[in-house]
């Protein structure tokens, strides 16, 4: 039997349960979404989003589903892995947008309106036999 360490994070979490739950996606970043009622505050990996996103860019990105809509006060819970900051920013952007949306559906319209619950779904391209890399030829050498 497994035994899970408490901690403040999971004491909180089993105290109420989210409202809603939302998945995004972004390259290779996965981010897990959940939404509590409480005061606006947003966590990502057990840190506060501007302690764990480094640049105003990646802050900004990550935060905007929250500040389309100013009125409403939902504590974010953000879990995400894989790939970079920039691209964990964009799967917790998309992450954020669903879990709202999955809370009260009236914020569809708005956060459509906005692309936040559109996928960017571009993809790093494979690299092919006989090239450098993905496009990339090996040099010619004509002499």
């Amino acid at each position: 039997m497994a035994r899970v360490k408490a901690t403040k994070e999971t004491t909180s979490k089993t105290k109420q349960a989210p409202i809603a739950h939302g998945v995004g996606r972004r390259k290779s970043c996965v981010a897990r979404v959940w939404v509590y009622p409480g005061a606006a505050k947003l966590m990502v990996n057990e840190k506060d989003f501007k302690e764990y996103f480094d640049t105003e860019v990646a802050r900004l990105e990550a935060s905007s589903p929250l500040q389309a809509i100013p009125s409403q006060q939902y504590h974010v819970v953000v879990d995400v892995t894989g790939g970079g900051l920039k691209g964990q920013a964009g799967a917790v952007r998309v992450g954020i947008a669903r879990a709202l949306v999955n809370a009260d559906e009236k914020l569809k319209g708005v956060m459509r309106q906005l692309g936040y619950l559109t996928v960017d779904s571009r993809l790093k391209e494979r690299k092919k036999y006989g090239q450098k890399a993905a496009r990339r030829k090996f040099q010619f050498v004509k002499r």
